[in-house]
């Protein structure tokens, strides 16, 4: 609006417009009902862009901005005109956004270094990180069979010769022998033409899994604007101290990819790399109005995040058998004799693939011997095989095997599947939840008045207030009881529609004792400079009278049994598969190890949390109780607890000769704790009606045993830990 064309011409916007007979500004400026919206209104606020926005005489302006501040002489001055304030601390604690985290190295002198030196250690550490996150939604995007998300780095540059370095840097040999030379760009305001736009049009595809870029450097050029979700690591390196930049810059990477949170630690986290402002942002995530919370600072274990890794699928017994089968056809000389043998193998794996999805209207595992069962299997593989885009060779002599092998391949798939049954555990209907009716002890609320002079201190500091100061010392507000219900609406666990009754007989009864010893005047002094005391003295007595009701368990459809989901693992690259009777020490580097040699499991790989589990898959494995077992696939189950806002993951799940056994294994301190409590419950449940069907219809009991780690000993037999340890609630 106030910028003037090249060639000193008025812009278009003050020229005459024919239409109008004037300006656009000047037939604006004319209405008497002009209302003007600015968004990104912190631009506004530059003494002439105010200047001109009061030359368009509005009678309204709304104003909208993520950051409502404005940067003067090196400190932010927020906006006095704020109505209404959705922060990004209170997106980031509702879940509409990423949770942001700060990264250092553990005992970290910053000043200890050239700043040349500080750059290369942050950017090192950032693309640590950066490689632990990229295997981390590549294993989510596996498990939860959702497109996949490639994240990339940020980094941020001082100016354009130090984003010239920068890059320099990351191109050389030297750091991480060139893996990232052609995987950064820059982008600063001093590029133009061909490179601006080539550069432009990798911005905007950066969330395309063909994008190549990994890591983009930018100097204060991607503020508001450029809205991206596949940003988890931001590397700042010598910038400037502008409170607005540093929010802009993070806010870049808190949107969610998914569009909600997955909670999945590593999906729904931003992290910044902080080494040399790390005690400013932990003195920064005291504060309650802090986007950093206290529990999101993370220290980097630079021998840990320093070893590259990969992603590992676990696979069945059977799928391993088909590719060593494939491996031997490769093999084979003669032209028919391996074309037969392939037609075989392709029967086999198309037979195992079609046969957990034989699950509905039948009553269990066994009925899948049934002539018209495999009537439907062979319908089945043959839509199968004629739905593919391209033609399969000799699609007629697979079907006909697969005929001949039905019985066999039926035989095979009991033998080595657990019977686990499909059903979704969740709760039913809506949380009842609120206060009991009660009166207020008022006993201790003896406030006395303040000065004058402190009161209106005390309100401009308070935030969000609805007093307003007018003139010295005169301050008009609502009436006390109103300050105190709107001081108690503030706690997210009161709903105002639900209890209004309650919270003004609260409040009125708070005001009833302030008249016992203070005239009108002194109560409404008591009342605004002591609202949030008043307001947490009541909440406290509100609590104890809070009562919650957990709705019941819906009752499930069944499903006789469900495809045993393989497991997507993370492996340090450079780190061997080691056999699971192999002693790791220390016990910590456990969860970081894939082990093998298993000859009951389902599965050939496992990593394991704990010593504690790694020990009683030795039990599992060496206990001749024991036919078969697993560890369950991250999407294996659907068990939902809290409220049907999380879902449960057991450790194991163990067959033998007369029951199937779901199992956990915990620290014997959280035994009592009200999550394990809550998980066993729903684990429980899925357990009865697992057992309601199966007791029906031939099968095998199921029973939830939760077992203390210290119970855990390669001596202790199965049953024994069964009996002991099996849930009841």
């Amino acid at each position: 609006i106030n910028a003037e064309t090249k060639g000193g011409k008025l812009p278009r916007i003050k020229r005459l417009s024919e239409y109008l007979g004037d300006s656009y500004f000047n037939y604006l400026a004319n209405l008497d009902n002009l209302v003007l919206l600015m968004d990104e209104s912190h631009h506004y606020r530059a003494d002439r862009g105010m200047e001109v926005i009061n030359k368009l005489k509005p009678v309204l302006g709304l104003e909208l901005t993520a950051t409502p501040q404005v940067e003067r002489g090196g400190s932010a001055v927020k906006f006095k005109n704020c109505v209404y304030e959705y922060s990004l601390a209170k997106a980031i604690q509702d879940g509409f956004v990423k949770e942001p985290a700060v990264a250092t190295r553990k005992d970290f002198d910053p000043s200890h270094y050239q700043e040349e030196e500080l750059d290369r250690i942050k950017l090192e550490d950032g693309m640590r990180l950066h490689e632990d996150t990229k295997v981390a939604l590549d294993i989510y995007a596996r498990d939860t069979k959702t497109r996949p998300v490639k994240p990339f780095v940020l980094v941020v540059a001082k100016d354009t010769t130090h984003a010239a370095q920068l890059k320099s840097l990351i191109c050389s040999p030297g750091f991480f022998d060139g893996y990232y030379a052609d995987k950064v760009m820059e982008i600063h305001s001093n590029q133009s033409g061909g490179e601006k736009d080539e550069n432009i049009a990798l911005l905007v595809s950066l969330e395309n899994p063909d994008n190549t870029i990994e890591i983009v450097i930018h100097v204060n050029m991607l503020k508001e604007g450029w809205d991206v979700t596949n940003l988890y690591t931001i590397t700042p390196l010598r910038t400037a101290a502008s409170q607005t930049l540093r929010e802009q810059t993070i806010g870049r990477g808190l949107r969610l990819p998914y569009g909600k949170r997955t909670g999945n630690d590593k999906v729904d986290k931003l992290t910044i790399v902080a080494h040399d402002r790390f005690q400013e942002i932990i003195e920064a995530a005291n504060r309650p109005d802090s986007i950093i919370r206290k529990e999101n600072i993370i220290t980097i274990d630079v021998g840990e995040l320093g070893q590259p890794k990969e992603v590992v699928v676990s696979v069945s017994r059977t799928e391993e058998q088909f590719a060593d089968e494939q491996e031997k056809i490769l093999t084979i000389g003669p032209p028919e004799e391996k074309q037969k043998a392939q037609v075989v193998l392709d029967a086999k794996k198309a037979l195992f693939s079609i046969l957990p999805e034989l699950n509905v209207g039948i009553s269990g595992i066994q009925d899948l011997k049934k002539d018209e069962i495999k009537q439907i299997a062979v319908e089945k593989l043959k839509a199968q095989i004629y739905s593919t885009p391209q033609q399969i060779l000799f699609a007629e002599e697979i079907i006909e095997e697969a005929r001949k092998a039905y019985e066999q391949a039926v035989e095979e798939f009991t033998d080595k599947t657990i019977e686990i049954p499909g059903i979704m555990i969740q709760q039913c209907g809506d949380v009842q939840s609120g206060f009991l009716d009660f009166d207020l002890d008022a006993k201790n609320l003896n406030y006395q008045p303040v000065s004058e002079e402190i009161l209106v201190k005390k309100l401009r500091e308070q935030e969000n207030s609805l007093d307003i100061v007018i003139g010295k010392g005169r301050i008009v507000i609502d009436e006390p009881d109103r300050i105190i219900v709107n001081e108690l609406i503030n706690y997210p666990e009161v709903d105002y529609d639900e209890q209004t009754d309650l919270l003004r007989k609260l409040a009125a009864q708070a005001v009833e004792k302030f008249k016992t010893y203070l005239d009108d005047n002194q109560l409404m002094n008591v009342v605004q400079s002591h609202k949030r005391e008043i307001g947490r003295y009541i909440f406290a007595q509100l609590m104890q009278h809070f009562h919650c009701e957990v709705p019941v368990f819906e009752k499930p459809v069944v499903k006789p049994f469900t495809k045993i989901e393989d497991h997507n693992l993370s492996k340090y690259t450079k780190d061997s598969i080691h056999h699971y009777t192999e002693t790791i020490t220390p016990a910590g580097a456990i969860p970081g190890k894939v082990f093998s040699g298993f000859r009951k499991a389902y599965h050939s790989l496992y990593k394991f949390d704990s010593k504690t589990e790694k020990d009683f898959a030795v039990i599992l494995e060496q206990d001749k109780g024991v036919v078969k077992w697993l560890r369950p696939a991250q999407n294996q189950f659907r068990i939902y607890w809290q409220n049907n806002s999380k879902m449960y993951h057991p450790d194991f799940i163990s067959e033998t000769d007369t029951a199937i056994y779901m199992i956990e294994t915990k620290k014997e301190m959280d035994m009592d704790t009200a999550m394990v409590q809550e998980k066993a419950r729903a684990a429980e449940q899925y357990c009865r009606a697992a057992t309601e069907f199966t007791s029906r219809n031939g099968g095998k009991p199921w029973t939830y045993v939760l077992i203390p780690h210290n119970a855990v000993f390669y001596s202790m037999g199965f049953e024994s830990l069964m009996e002991r340890y099996a849930y009841h609630g």
